[in-house]
C-alpha cells in the first residue's frame, strides 16, 4: 500500500480524519480520488457537479414554451431535448 502523507484538503467525509489518506488515481472527470486507510472509504476531492445552472434551465423552458421544438432546443443550448422534457415533467415552470 502507498505511504500516506497529511495534506490539508484531504479529509475523509466518513470519519473526518486528515491522516492516513492516500491518492488512488483520478476518476473519469479527471478529479483526484483518495482512500482513507482507517475507515476504508474511497472519495473524491472537490467533485465536479453534473447539473445545469438554474438560469440555463429556466431559459430553456421559456424557449420551449415560446414554440421552439425539442430538436431546436438541442441545437440552441447544446444539450439533449430529453433534459428539457424532464425539467418540464418534474414541475419546473418558467420564471416570469
Amino acid at each position: 500500500m502507498k505511504k500516506a502523507k497529511e495534506v490539508a484538503e484531504r479529509k475523509c467525509p466518513k470519519c473526518g480524519k486528515t491522516e492516513n489518506q492516500v491518492n488512488v488515481g483520478k476518476n473519469r472527470s479527471e478529479t483526484q480520488r483518495c482512500f482513507c486507510k482507517d475507515c476504508k472509504k474511497y472519495y473524491t476531492i472537490n467533485p465536479k457537479t453534473r447539473e445545469y445552472p438554474e438560469e440555463v434551465r429556466q431559459q430553456a423552458i421559456k424557449t420551449y414554451y415560446a414554440g421552439v421544438s425539442g430538436r431546436g432546443m438541442g441545437k440552441i443550448f447544446g444539450f439533449s431535448r430529453a433534459n428539457v422534457y424532464n425539467w418540464i415533467k418534474n414541475g419546473s415552470k418558467p420564471a416570469k
